[in-house]
């Protein structure tokens, strides 16, 4: 098996160098990166000289489509962090990065990015590039570390902050996926029930030459229009929910109806107490990441109030974004607004008064995101029953509207 001399950069930014036996290239940096190494430099021994590989050397960057995950994001972000921390060029970490990327997106806007940065951008510049990658909270905030020298330390506050995000919106979406595998397919058994075997009743029934019950109409009449209404029901039923998402996605487009439609979600019985709670941890978190981040507080509103995904929250930021331009309190237009309980409001003017309202906010959110714990669970134990109830009335109106034709049938027989 080929041996393989390396240099690399092991955790505490100090330089290693040494021998690893590997099938190629690929498989010795991998085999590196296992030792929890960063490789900067690989070259197979006894090979021609032109095969070294330099994770730092210039190479093409590929055409690739899509966004950049989250949770790659999220690791690049810690890596960087741990690199500058050992004190190596910006530049130099990168191209570290970069190296140890599969082909792709993220490994295309890493090489774009170190292009920028040599050519004289600073690492928020760069990274503003590309709005797929790197969203306008996360190049404030960089932006922020590059000023104030503490980089590596904005780093690490940035990877926590979106894993915890990530971690939220993971909460909320688990949430759904039981029901809506559950009441999806119970609910493809009841329309093939609809369309297979109620049509092979109405023709039983006819035969039958019986007056039947106003129920069983009512059945063969929805079995009917399924297969034969204009447009036929079960084409409803399929492209109904893209539809409704297409409307939902159009009026949330205008920030009048997107205020409508967010304000009318908050008002659901337990799920708006679950969207109003996931939007205040969302918000507070995301402020309070931004001000310990030294970003000025008008700026820090303002992306908060951007990457808030809540119209109802846009606009209370606003009136607080407002009244702080003004020289008054953060508070009083958020009391003003009713948007948020009591408690946040008096947590976030403790704040102000003690100068920690960056602590305040992320312990608002800290606090927010155990709540939605239980309110996760509530909902979750409140379909159950729902959902239980609704398919069994739906089974219970077929089986009676189905019977009832067959219970009169055989009472006339008996009677002649």
């Amino acid at each position: 098996m080929p041996k393989f001399a390396y240099e690399a950069m092991n955790q505490a930014g100090q330089e290693v160098k040494d021998e690893i036996d590997a099938a190629s290239s690929e498989d010795a940096l991998a085999k590196i990166r296992n030792l929890g190494y960063f490789p900067t430099r690989i070259r197979e021994k006894g090979g021609a000289k032109g095969k070294s590989s330099a994770p730092g050397k210039k190479k093409k960057s590929g055409f690739s489509f899509g966004r950049v995950k989250t949770k790659q994001i999220t690791q690049i972000t810690r890596q960087l962090s741990t690199l500058q921390d050992a004190g190596l060029p910006i530049l130099r970490s990168l191209q570290i990065l970069e190296e140890q990327q599969k082909p792709g997106t993220l490994k295309n806007v890493l090489h774009a990015v170190s292009d920028d940065i040599e050519g004289g951008s600073t690492l928020s510049e760069a990274c503003a590039k590309h709005p797929k990658a790197f969203n306008r909270l996360y190049c404030n905030m960089v932006g922020a570390g590059e000023a104030g020298g503490v980089l590596d330390v904005i780093l690490q506050r940035l990877a926590d902050f979106m894993e915890k995000a990530e971690k939220l919106k993971k909460k909320i979406i688990g949430a759904m996926i039981y029901p809506t595998v559950v009441v999806t397919f119970a609910g493809g058994i009841v329309v093939g029930i609809m369309i297979v075997v109620i049509p092979k009743f109405k023709a039983i029934f006819k035969d039958f030459d019986v007056a039947l019950p106003s129920v069983t109409m009512v059945l063969l009449g929805t079995s009917d229009w399924l297969l034969h209404g204009t447009p036929p029901g079960i084409m409803i039923i399929v492209f109904g929910p893209f539809i409704a998402m297409a409307l939902i996605k159009l009026i949330r487009s205008s920030k009048t109806g997107g205020f409508a439609f967010d304000f009318t979600v908050m008002k659901i019985p337990v799920l708006g107490n679950l969207v109003q709670k996931s939007a205040v941890a969302r918000f507070t978190r995301t402020l309070g990441t931004l001000i310990n981040a030294g970003v000025p507080i008008l700026e820090a509103i303002n992306i908060t109030r951007d990457t808030s995904g809540n119209e109802v929250y846009v606009r209370a930021l606003d009136k607080v974004h407002d009244s702080i331009r003004e020289g008054e309190s953060f508070a009083a237009p958020l009391r003003a607004s009713k948007v948020v309980d009591g408690l946040v409001v008096n947590m976030i003017d403790v704040g102000e008064e003690t100068g920690d309202l960056d602590k305040m906010l992320l312990k608002i959110a800290d606090n927010y995101e155990e709540e939605m714990d239980t309110a996760v669970a509530s909902l979750v134990a409140l379909i159950e029953p729902i959902m239980v109830i609704v398919l069994g009335s739906v089974v219970g109106f077929i089986v009676v509207a189905l019977f009832m034709p067959m219970i009169s049938l055989i009472s006339s027989v008996s009677g002649g």
